[in-house]
């Protein structure tokens, strides 16, 4: 099965995962359309150290290099994969907002 990779968008028609994208450097820009390509191809068996389950259903798309970015999404409806959030990862954990913007984000979709 084929995957489709969408940026969220804001009711408003903000477009923050596409701003974040744009703000990183040339080579981890590529990097994360390197990791896109797989998550598209692999979906669901796109494990370690590509992608980590957090639990309610957002999983984590890992960029390492000098940059490290993480990119948190869902799967969504039949063929879908929406990237809700994305940051610079800069601790050992991921920080509670962080996690509060990509669950907040999962139920405005819920609720379309």
């Amino acid at each position: 099965m084929a995957w489709e990779i969408q940026l969220y968008e804001s009711p408003n028609g903000q477009k923050p995962v596409e701003d974040f994208i744009k703000s990183l450097q040339p080579s981890t820009i590529a990097k994360l359309a390197h990791q896109f390509k797989l998550l598209e191809e692999f979906g669901p068996r796109l494990g370690m150290p590509n992608a980590k389950p957090l639990g309610s259903g957002l999983i984590e798309l890992r960029v390492r290099g000098k940059e490290e970015v993480r990119t948190l999404f869902i799967f969504h409806k039949a063929n879908a994969i929406v990237v809700l959030h994305g940051f610079k990862k800069k601790t050992f954990t991921i920080s509670k907002r962080d996690l509060s913007i990509a669950m907040q984000r999962k139920k405005e979709i819920a609720d379309i």
